[in-house]
């Protein structure tokens, strides 16, 4: 879903495999579940902030129904409590709060006019 919207994504089987792949740079997102081998999502996302705070983090469960105050993400969302398009939604958000709002290109001033050349006095 998120390829068909122009989003580049990773998929990793483990907790451990995308913080490997998260320190190796050019990750502006992290969507995962909760329960995962190895290192669980909350686990994933507390190691994540650690070395980026301001990288957006989405944790989804089937298991917990709950936001816990504890919890490190930004957004948690129980699966099958939200639609799609809920989900496109936050991750466009969290986004643009990352990286702020788009800006107009500088408006770049004419040159001056050219001075008369051989004007008469």
């Amino acid at each position: 879903m998120l390829e068909t919207r122009g989003y580049r994504v990773i998929a990793c089987t483990s907790g451990a495999r995308a913080l490997e792949l998260f320190k190796g740079g050019g990750v502006d997102l992290v969507l995962s579940d909760y329960v995962m081998p190895e290192c669980d999502g909350r686990m994933l996302v507390e190691s994540i902030k650690s070395i980026s705070p301001t990288t957006p983090t989405i944790l989804v469960s089937g298991t917990i129904a709950a936001h816990d105050s504890e919890m490190p993400a930004d957004v948690f969302l129980p699966k099958g409590t939200y639609a799609p398009v809920e989900l496109l939604e936050r991750i466009r958000l969290l986004l643009v709060r990352k990286r702020g709002p788009k800006r107009a290109l500088p408006l770049v001033a004419a040159p001056p006019p050219l001075a008369g050349v051989g004007a008469a006095s």
